[in-house]
C-alpha cells in the first residue's frame, strides 16, 4: 500500500494532476494498491495556516492514523503547506512507513516556489536565509511573508530528516535547489518526470488552424510573448487558462487574432489540442518540468519553449528561444508551424524520458531504495 500525502492548492494545477497520475501509475503499472490523506487550502482560515506553518504541521496524529489503518508501507508526500508539515511526515514514520517526499518546485527555500518575483528569476533567499523574500514582500503581504520565512528557516531540515528519498522532477530542478542552498541528502535525491500519457495516431498538426498555449495566466508564464509573437507571425492563437494577467493579456491582444478560452477541463484540452498547429512554452521563469510542453509533444503537437529552466531537457534544440522574446519566438512559429516531423520526434522524447513505463521503473526503484534505508 502506498499512501498519498497531500495538501491542495487553493487554485488546482498541475501539481494536483501529477498526484492522481501517479496514484494511477502505481496502481496500473506497479501493480500497488494506493490511497490518499488529504487536505484543502481552500478550506482553511489565514490565522490556522498561519499556526500550521509555523508549527510545522497541525493534527498529526490523523496522519499516522491513515498510516496505521491503511497499512502504508510508504508514504509518498507532495505538497505540505500550511497544515501538514514536517510533523506529518514524522507521524508517518513513526507510525511505520518510509516517507518519499516529492519537491514539484523550489518552496523548501522560496516562499512562492518558483523563485520569480517582479518580473525577474530570484535566488536571493538561500538556505536558512529566507529574509530576502520579507524584504520583497515575496507574498504580497507582509504578515503572511514573515510566517512563510520564518517556518521555511525554521524547519527545513526537520522536513528533510523525516524522509527516506527526496523526488525532483527534473535535473535542472535539483541543480537550482543545490544551488539555492537547500540541505538536502543528495545521494538520495532522486529525478523522475512526471508521467505523461501518449497519443495514439500520427500527428495531425499539419492540419492545424492555430497556436495554442495552455498556461496559468501569470507574469512568469510569458503569455504576453506569445500573444505578440503570434501578432508578429500573423497566426491565430488560442489561450486556454486563467489567473492574474488575465485583464492584462485580453488588452494586450487588442486588434491581433486571440482567443481566451478560460479554465478548461482535460477534455476540452485534448480538443484544442487535435486543431492546433503548434504549442507555445513562453516562459520567463525556470520551469521545474514543463509539463504543459509534455502533454502537447505527447498529444502529437510540435512545440516552441523557452530555453530556461529544465525545458531543455525536454524539447529540443531547434524548438527553443530566448525567454521573453517575441521576435525570436515569432520568427520559430513561422518555421516549425505545423511541423509534423517535429511532433513526432517529440512524441519519442516524451516517450523516454517521461511515458508511463519509464516513470513506473524509476518510480519502482525509488521505492525500493526507501525501504532499503535505515531507519
Amino acid at each position: 500500500m502506498i499512501l498519498f500525502l497531500h495538501h491542495r492548492y487553493r487554485t488546482a494545477g498541475g501539481e494536483e494532476r501529477v498526484v492522481d497520475d501517479l496514484r494511477r501509475l502505481v496502481e496500473e503499472r506497479l501493480g500497488e494498491p494506493t490511497s490518499l490523506y488529504e487536505r484543502e487550502s481552500a478550506t482553511v482560515p489565514a490565522r490556522r495556516a498561519a499556526a500550521g506553518l509555523l508549527r510545522g504541521g497541525l493534527d498529526p496524529r490523523a496522519v499516522g492514523d491513515a498510516v496505521a489503518a491503511s497499512g502504508a508501507r510508504i508514504v509518498h508526500a507532495h505538497n505540505l503547506h500550511p497544515t501538514l508539515g514536517w510533523r506529518a511526515l514524522a507521524a508517518a514514520r513513526d507510525a511505520g512507513a518510509r516517507v518519499v517526499l516529492h519537491l514539484h518546485n523550489y518552496r523548501l527555500v522560496c516562499a512562492v516556489g518558483v523563485c520569480f518575483t517582479d518580473g525577474a528569476e530570484c535566488t536571493r533567499c538561500h538556505g536558512a536565509n529566507t529574509l530576502p523574500g520579507v524584504r520583497r514582500r515575496c507574498r504580497g503581504d507582509l504578515g503572511e511573508a514573515v510566517v512563510y520565512a520564518a517556518a521555511l528557516s525554521a524547519w527545513q531540515r526537520r522536513l528533510i530528516g523525516s524522509a527516506a528519498g527526496v523526488v525532483v522532477p527534473s535535473v535542472f530542478a535539483r541543480e537550482r535547489l543545490r544551488a539555492l542552498g537547500a540541505p538536502l541528502p543528495w545521494e538520495r535525491v532522486h529525478v523522475l518526470a512526471p508521467p505523461v500519457a501518449l497519443a495514439d495516431g500520427p500527428s495531425v498538426a499539419g492540419r492545424g488552424g492555430y497556436a495554442l498555449v495552455a498556461s496559468r495566466l501569470s507574469p512568469e508564464k510569458g503569455v504576453d510573448v506569445a500573444v505578440e509573437a503570434c501578432r508578429r507571425a500573423g497566426v491565430p492563437l488560442v489561450v486556454a487558462g486563467d489567473g492574474p494577467e488575465r485583464g492584462r493579456l485580453r488588452s494586450l491582444a487588442a486588434g491581433a487574432d486571440v482567443r481566451f478560452e478560460g479554465i478548461v477541463d482535460d477534455a476540452r484540452l485534448r480538443v484544442l489540442r487535435t486543431g492546433a498547429a503548434l504549442a507555445l512554452v513562453p516562459s520567463r521563469s525556470s520551469e521545474t518540468f514543463g509539463l504543459a510542453a509534455a502533454e502537447a509533444m505527447a498529444a502529437g503537437v510540435p512545440v516552441v519553449a523557452s530555453r530556461i529552466g529544465a525545458l531543455p531537457e525536454l524539447v529540443g534544440e531547434e524548438s527553443l528561444v530566448a525567454p521573453g522574446d517575441p521576435a525570436d519566438m515569432a520568427r520559430a512559429v513561422s518555421r516549425l508551424w505545423g511541423d509534423e516531423a517535429l511532433a513526432q520526434q517529440g512524441r519519442e522524447r516524451v516517450r523516454a524520458l517521461a511515458g508511463p513505463d519509464a516513470v513506473a521503473a524509476s518510480l519502482r526503484r525509488i521505492y525500493e531504495a526507501a525501504m532499503a534505508s535505515p531507519r
